[in-house]
């Protein structure tokens, strides 16, 4: 890796700072918020923080949890920074055993299966693997907190993968093989045989005949690259060889530089609105895509693999926080990148 790149991919203590600062910033903040609420009758309105005691900040659900995921990671590995110490005062404040058992009852209620699935619930496993996995005393007991949403979540995809006949393909929230990373993670973490065995049998179901992919991104409000997840998937599905065997029939022409989009950090036009704003992030996800996959690939020289990495790292690093439809959760995918 040459310096150009080990200076794009540097996480030290200043970054790690800004980052939670910004994360900081809106974990409690209520409004704006965008809500996703199923209503049962005239009885069950309210706002962000009635409904959700927890994750009601960050303009949504999801982007409250995977920012609550940020400030572990960073106090896991940046402990003695002022940021790490406010996270864990937040962690205590709001990760107690009354507003998680509130946020585990929404979610069992009549005709709110769907909800958060499957983005949602693969960024809860993750926040809970952080707090958990981990040495340091202040964050574990967050994770055995966490534990009875933790444990729904789980039971979920037990139950949903098998019934999705049909992967979900599109670089939004409802992507399959994102999730499948994510909960993986969790799978293997709490050696949970039976969750491992359905995200990996859905993956290799879902995938693993894909031949000469077409690529047919940028979409207009992607963050994740369709493209590039599916393999991240598959390389947590598969040993080394199929891996590599498949991946060869995937992109064949990886080794001319085709298809040339996933090569191209992609253009964003306005960063004030909220779908054209995701593009920051599909660069940003691409990057952490190219790293993630760099240490499985044979046929692919490394350098360059960091070098479209660090091209599309650069192209979104700067704008973290330039409006709050950006703010509220692409610091969540440049730590990806960063610690890929």
């Amino acid at each position: 890796m040459n310096t150009l790149q080990s200076e794009a991919f540097l996480l030290d203590d200043e970054r790690a700072a800004a980052m939670a600062r910004i994360a900081l910033g809106h974990v409690e903040r209520e409004y704006p918020n965008h809500i996703m609420h199923n209503l049962q009758d005239e009885r069950d309105i309210d706002g962000p923080r009635g409904l959700h005691p927890v994750f009601f900040g960050s303009y949504d659900w999801h982007s409250c949890v995977h920012s609550y995921w940020l400030l572990a990671r960073i106090a896991h590995r940046f402990p003695r920074l002022a940021e790490a110490e406010a996270a864990r005062a937040l962690f205590t404040r709001r990760l107690t055993p009354d507003a998680i058992a509130q946020e585990l009852a929404y979610f069992v209620q009549p005709n709110r299966g769907s909800f958060e699935r499957p983005y949602g619930w693969a960024w809860l496993l993750k926040l809970v693997v952080e707090l958990g996995a981990g040495h340091d005393d202040r964050l574990r007991p967050h994770a055995h907190a966490l534990a009875p949403l933790a444990d729904h979540m789980a039971a979920s995809f037990k139950k949903f993968w098998p019934l999705q006949t049909y992967p979900i393909r599109t670089g939004t929230h409802f992507n399959s093989a994102f999730a499948g990373v994510l909960a993986l993670d969790y799978a293997r973490w709490r050696q949970d045989t039976a969750l491992e065995t359905v995200l990996v049998e859905g993956g290799k179901r879902w995938f693993g005949g894909d031949r000469a992919c077409q690529v047919w991104e940028p979409a207009g409000d992607e963050f994740l690259s369709p493209t590039l997840i599916e393999a991240v998937y598959m390389s947590r599905c598969l040993a080394d060889a199929e891996f590599s065997a498949w991946w060869q029939g995937f992109l064949p022409e990886l080794g001319a530089r085709q298809p040339a989009t996933l090569f191209t950090p992609v253009f964003v036009s306005d960063r004030f609105d909220p779908k054209i704003a995701h593009l920051d992030g599909l660069n940003l996800s691409r990057a952490w895509c190219w790293r993630a996959l760099a240490r499985r690939l044979t046929t692919a020289p490394d350098h360059w693999i960091q070098q479209v990495a660090a091209t599309h790292l650069h192209a979104a690093l700067a704008h973290l926080d330039t409006n709050y439809m950006g703010a509220h959760w692409l610091a969540t995918f440049a730590l990806l990148t960063l610690e890929a």
